[in-house]
């Protein structure tokens, strides 16, 4: 056997030592990490969050009003910006995980946020950048600042997470840190809607942006002064090359002889030795073992692209078999991005003080539906979670609750269809539709009851889909199992721009004016769609075969971990 080779196993055999070079690395991160570390990545996450969050929930105000957007477009980039910074994530993961490491991706993607942040300040500040008129430098600078700013907070959101996960070794200091690190962010956000909204939109834009743009250069230099404390995890193989190979091999040898000498490799054999399953069998061959050497599993190599082992083929097909219930995940996100920019638009429209002199900035109306999420995340884990499991003997699964989500989002929608019509009916009988820019004598609090009922649905289906995933997904893909969310949302982003531009072309109901369309219509038509994604989620579902890890898990955790 070739030295490489006795390397490679080294790691994997517990009678072999630790290479000289390996257990200086050991030594080293085992005085790192820990609690010491927490105080820097709680840091960089509130500013590097804040940043993110400050320019990106109120980008459609900004659009309308500074560079005079027609207020559907304005939307409709907001969209493509919220998916872009929800798909840009998984490539952050992908390069921490198998090429960079998380340090070195979290500060280049933070000095690349920072770039984008100060470009969206100066086209609010520098005269030369700031409409009127509506240059094409002050455009070409806005799109490069926001596509800058939204690879950069997509590149260290998860990442950082991730990261700072990796600084504790026990399950409950894992816990202990996600809440933390998930209350910042949720704080973050709601100060973003509020505090940052309110000066970009009553003092000045200028001064909004600066504020976003000091907090990611405070959250960068925060990280930086950590660095010396941190515990650092190498790179390794990408878990989608594995599942590249084991395409390329099954397609290589599909007509290779069907035999029992499957290739388990040294870390499988007392846990799969009864052979691959029958799904999917055409990837069988994959891991069937060449003619030449159907004896030893140490001479052959676990990372050709001709032979795969038997846990890489299993992992493949467990990925195959959860895709059509991710799928209805993303029209599920898809609903919820048009329920998003539609109820902005009717906010700029509406009535929105609060008292006789306090006006409450149209984004800011997004903060109730943090606060009911937030709220009903409580509410589940202290008193509808445990009274279940009395009531039934164990827990909701996943599945269950991301269903009860479903039911509720389409209860929003049907809320939003019928609010709207409210609206539309008072816009007539005022005669404001051929009055554009005119404000409808229509509280906009009426938009609150919607949003809290589909923060109770997010409370719901997100959760549920994040312990679904990392419960099902191979160990392998477990990084990328808890980013799976961010994926569906950006798709789901995406898609809901599709949608509203399929509308506007086949229809009038969403015009420059929304006063003069049929929002309404709009909701209706999500209700039947979000009516038809439920009936397609409830069969997959129906089909769909827990792992054993997961029947376990929900006799004893209402999150299914």
């Amino acid at each position: 056997m070739k030295y490489s080779e006795l390397e490679h196993v080294e790691g994997e055999s517990s009678g072999k030592k630790l290479s000289e070079e390996a257990r200086e690395d050991c030594m080293q991160n085992s005085k790192r990490g820990g609690w010491t570390t927490f105080p820097y990545i709680i840091g960089t996450e509130l500013g590097l969050s804040l940043a993110a969050t400050g320019w990106g929930c109120n980008l459609t105000v900004y659009l309308i009003t500074v560079f005079s957007l027609k207020s559907i477009h304005a939307t409709q980039i907001s969209s493509i910006v919220a998916g872009s910074s929800n798909l840009f994530p998984i490539a952050g993961a992908i390069l921490a995980d198998s090429f960079f490491g998380s340090f070195s991706v979290i500060s280049i993607f933070s000095i690349i946020s920072l770039s984008g942040m100060i470009l969206i300040t100066l086209t609010a500040s520098v005269d030369f950048l700031r409409p009127p008129p509506c240059t094409s430098a002050s455009l070409g600078a806005l799109y490069t600042g926001i596509v800058l700013a939204s690879l950069g907070a997509g590149g260290t959101g998860i990442t950082l997470a991730t990261m700072g996960a990796n600084q504790f070794q026990h399950n409950h200091e894992h816990s202990i840190f996600f809440n933390w690190y998930f209350v910042i962010s949720y704080a973050c956000i709601a100060t973003s809607s509020t505090v940052v909204v309110y000066i970009q939109e009553r003092v000045s834009w200028g001064l909004g942006f600066g504020v976003c743009v000091a907090a990611n250069l405070s959250g960068f230099m925060v990280f930086m002064l950590g660095k010396q404390y941190y515990r650092y995890v190498k790179p390794k193989e990408s878990p989608f090359t594995s599942i590249a190979r084991v395409v390329g091999a099954a397609i290589m040898k599909r007509n290779a002889a069907r035999s029992n000498c499957y290739f388990y490799g040294t870390a499988e054999l007392s846990r799969l030795n009864c052979g691959p399953t029958t799904d999917f069998s055409f990837l069988n061959n994959a891991a069937l073992k060449p003619e030449s050497n159907q004896s030893s599993d140490l001479l052959l190599d676990k990372r050709s692209w001709k032979l795969c082992t038997v846990e890489e083929v299993e992992d493949l097909k467990t990925l195959l078999k959860i895709i059509p219930l991710w799928s209805s995940s993303i029209l599920l996100s898809a609903t919820i991005g048009v329920f998003m920019s539609l109820i902005l638009l009717e906010a700029l429209t509406m009535d929105k003080h609060f008292g006789d002199n306090f006006e409450v900035p149209a984004a800011s109306f997004l903060t109730f539906n943090i606060l009911s999420t937030c709220i009903s995340l409580s509410i589940l884990d202290r008193l509808v979670f445990p009274m279940w499991q009395k009531l039934f003997g164990h827990y909701p699964t996943p599945l269950q609750r991301i269903g009860v989500g479903h039911i509720i989002n389409i209860i929003a929608l049907v809320g939003s269809a019928l609010v709207e019509n409210k609206r539309l009916q008072v816009v007539k009988n005022l005669h404001l539709d051929d009055q554009p820019g005119s404000v409808v004598p229509m509280s906009a609090f009426w938009l609150v009851i919607n949003l809290t009922i589909i923060g109770i649905s997010e409370a719901l289906h997100y959760p549920g889909q994040v312990a679904f995933y990392y419960q099902e997904f191979p160990e392998s893909l477990r990084n990328t199992a808890t980013a799976m969310i961010s994926l569906i949302v950006g798709i789901g982003f995406y898609s809901s721009a599709v949608v509203i531009g399929l509308i506007r072309r086949a229809t009038d109901w969403l015009p420059d004016d929304i006063n003069e369309g049929r929002a309404d219509y709009v909701y209706w038509i999500m209700s039947g769609i979000g009516m038809v994604n439920f009936a397609y989620y409830l069969i997959c579902a129906k089909f769909f075969n827990y792992g054993a890890a997961m029947k376990l898990s929900v006799h004893s955790d209402p999150y299914g971990n």
